[in-house]
């Protein structure tokens, strides 16, 4: 199923892609484009985003000749996706519930 998510969504996203290992733009774009419907000029605000909030940072590494541009998360950014990441869970948990056809209102 894709879908269109919302800002935070998109943050979580990019941020967990980048947490399991530095990630050039374009590579991020193929994998978050598993599941969201977005081109891939939506992608580099969101970067831009993530390093002006000091979730990511940035080096240049050369590949056939032309330099890549490399994001990777930093102390504060695995904070901050350790946040979201307990977020979600609750939130799936919920979703969850509810598509199964329960009425749970425990949160988790």
């Amino acid at each position: 199923m894709i879908f269109t998510p919302n800002a935070p969504v998109m943050d979580f996203l990019v941020l967990s892609v980048i947490a399991e290992g530095d990630a050039y733009g374009y590579q991020i774009s193929q994998i978050i484009k598993r599941v969201v419907n977005s081109k891939d000029s939506t992608l580099y605000p969101i970067l831009k985003r993530l390093q002006e909030s000091g979730y990511v940072d940035t080096y240049d590494e050369q590949y056939q000749g032309r330099n890549r541009k490399y994001y990777r998360i930093t102390d504060k950014g695995r904070e901050a996706h350790a946040e979201m990441l307990r977020e979600w869970e609750q939130y799936k948990f919920i979703i969850d519930d509810i598509v199964k056809g329960g009425n749970c209102n425990d949160e988790k």
